[in-house]
């Protein structure tokens, strides 16, 4: 027999990936309780019962994103190597798996980081709280390749941190764009040389 948490689970875990489609696909300002509701095959009362409303029921996932996406991330950046150009190659590669495993997480961030950009309140806040922690891992582990000798020190870390990450997001929403015509690991690759590229060391001809 299921338990009355069990069933809370369920539903509010149907609700939460209604959502999560919804928003990938049609965006949070277009998307109401309603839609979310019958897309999980509940009602919106079950909707505010279990969260009370749209910014709760996207704060909820965006707290997911920062445990599937954001924690295991950086975990996997820094456990990549001993070398600046190592911990890259691992942060892009890990974030490449979850395109794969966990793709509407991932787009979900960099969506909502345009659809809430310039905007004050709660999701905002938490999602410039999450992309602070992602560009100073990148400035750290540039900043440490810099002082090793490993990456170029023409560029200021700050820029070349947000290049990273604007090549980060541009290749998601790329791959999220022509997902039918462009194969995954190529595209990975390509990422990763044109990063790789961007900030090594150059080398005296």
């Amino acid at each position: 027999m299921t338990t009355k948490s069990e069933q809370r689970l369920a539903s509010t875990q149907r609700l939460l990936d209604s959502a999560l489609h919804l928003f990938v696909s049609q965006g949070y300002r277009s998307t109401n309780l309603e839609r979310i509701a019958a897309n999980a095959r509940l009602s919106k009362a079950a909707v505010l019962f279990y969260f009370g409303s749209k910014e709760a029921v996207l704060l909820e996932l965006m707290k997911r994103v920062q445990k599937v996406v954001v924690d295991e991330a950086l975990k996997a950046g820094a456990a990549g190597g001993p070398c600046a150009a190592d911990k890259l190659v691992a942060f892009l590669h890990h974030q490449a798996r979850l395109g794969v495993t966990h793709r509407d997480e991932v787009l979900l961030l960099i969506l909502m980081s345009l659809e809430f950009g310039g905007r004050d309140g709660a999701v905002s806040r938490l999602i410039r709280r999450i992309y602070r922690r992602l560009y100073r891992f990148v400035e750290k582990v540039i900043a440490e390749g810099r002082a090793k000798g490993e990456l170029r020190a023409d560029l200021d870390t700050r820029e070349l941190a947000s290049i990273v990450m604007a090549n980060h997001d541009g290749t998601f929403l790329e791959w999220y764009r022509r997902s039918e015509s462009l194969k995954g690991a190529a595209l990975v690759r390509a990422l990763r040389e044109v990063v790789l590229s961007g900030v090594s060391k150059k080398r005296r001809s």
